[in-house]
């Protein structure tokens, strides 16, 4: 009996009872639902991680000022520590060769309005190296220029989100909006650059909510201390990041008086803590999806050998009349991986359909790829021959009288 005569005597077996071929089914069904569901969520959030460390850059250190409390506190306090400050990334970009240039940012709780109009933003105090550093140009008009700087004019450059808040039908280049209780005119507007949801490896802010001033008008013209958010050194080779860090913790901590009042960001070795979550995510959501596999295969052994119980006579017929071992072993294998391949192309379908789902309901980047469908279709298959296996063999062992002689 060759493998076609089989698949035909497979599939007329499985018609003939569709209820209980499509309940056996499900447990493969949704099994490689999830496996691709995940493996997609997974790639996509792994690939968007990138993006965002590629956004922060990872030739580049972030030193990022904390809040103290508590004995800290005091500790600062009683030290004269002014915290971290404008001549702190001075004293950076000069500390080494191997820092190309430091670029300290304020951000201020100032609003930002247009007449009635609020928009959801962050004004931030910088310089005029900020779109070199970060790689965020600026779309319309320009960015903050030394002359700028130096006179300390009230002038902003606009996030893209805030641009359309505040003049959605119009240019907004050369108009005024008031930050604080002093009037800007908007200079420039800001590319609109979009971090997709997903897993988050790195916590990213909404660039396009945030209105850009010049550092100095913030220190002379809005006062509120001259305390800064943040300093980011960018380096001349990524290779030295980690000496560069040990270099930059030793010369703050002694400058600062060995107050920690600020932290380190290092995007590389965020990209490595983000990899290395991923993994975990990948392990737990996958043994989450081998289960539903497991009980899908268990769900086949099950109903085949109340087949083989059911079909006792009919074997021993196929065997009367020449019907080898080997054949019965085989038509019931066959049958198996029916179920098995059937339930994981339904799968494979129902989990590009979830993925899509995810990606338009849940906002997070989703990324079907070929190897996930061949693996959880690969895996399917092996379900259908791993747990068919036992069922088929008893088939094949039934002795042929007593086969014919079953009722």
């Amino acid at each position: 009996m060759d493998i076609r005569e089989n698949v035909q005597i497979g599939w007329r077996g499985l018609l003939s009872h569709k209820m209980r071929s499509m309940l056996t089914m499900l447990g493969i069904i949704f099994g490689v639902a999830a496996v691709i569901a995940m493996v997609s969520i997974g790639e996509g959030a792994r690939l968007e991680t990138l993006r965002q460390i590629e956004l922060m850059g990872t030739n580049t250190i972030r030193v990022k000022s904390v809040t103290l409390e508590g004995i800290e506190k005091d500790k600062a306090k009683m030290s004269y520590n002014e915290g971290l400050i404008r001549e702190d990334a001075e004293y950076l970009s000069q500390l080494t060769k191997l820092i190309k240039f430091s670029v300290p940012l304020k951000e201020t709780e100032l609003k930002v309005r247009l007449g009635s109009i609020f928009p959801k933003s962050k004004v931030v105090a910088t310089t005029a190296l900020y779109p070199e550093l970060t790689h965020f140009q600026v779309k319309q008009g320009r960015f903050i220029n030394p002359d700028d700087m130096n006179n300390s004019q009230k002038v902003c450059v606009l996030g893209s989100d805030v641009a359309k808040d505040l003049f959605p039908l119009e240019n907004p280049l050369h108009k005024e909006i008031k930050i604080g209780s002093l009037w800007f005119t908007v200079i420039g507007v800001m590319q609109d650059r979009r971090i997709s949801g997903g897993i988050p490896a790195a916590s990213l802010k909404d660039v396009n909510k945030d209105v850009y001033i010049p550092l100095e008008t913030a220190l002379q013209r809005i006062g509120g201390g001259k305390n800064l958010t943040e300093i980011i050194l960018q380096l001349t080779d990524s290779k030295y990041i980690n000496e560069v860090a040990h270099l930059v913790t030793i010369s703050l901590n002694r400058r600062h008086n060995n107050v920690e009042d600020y932290e380190m960001i290092i995007p590389d070795e965020l990209l490595k803590q983000s990899q290395k979550t991923q993994k975990i995510f990948n392990i737990v959501m996958g043994a989450i999806a081998g289960i539903s596999l497991l009980v899908g295969g268990i769900g086949i052994m099950n109903i085949m050998l109340a087949t083989v119980t059911q079909r006792t006579r009919e074997i021993g017929i196929r065997r009367a009349i020449g019907a080898s071992r080997r054949d019965i072993l085989g038509q019931f294998l066959i049958e198996c991986l029916i179920i098995a391949v059937t339930g994981g192309l339904i799968g494979v379908l129902l989990g590009v359909g979830l993925a899509k789902i995810i990606s338009i309901y849940a906002k997070w980047t989703t990324i079907v790829s070929m190897r996930a469908i061949l693996m959880a279709f690969g895996i399917s298959a092996a379900v259908g021959i791993i747990f068919g296996m036992y069922p088929a063999r008893k088939a094949a062992d039934l002795n042929p009288v007593d086969a014919l002689r079953y009722e």
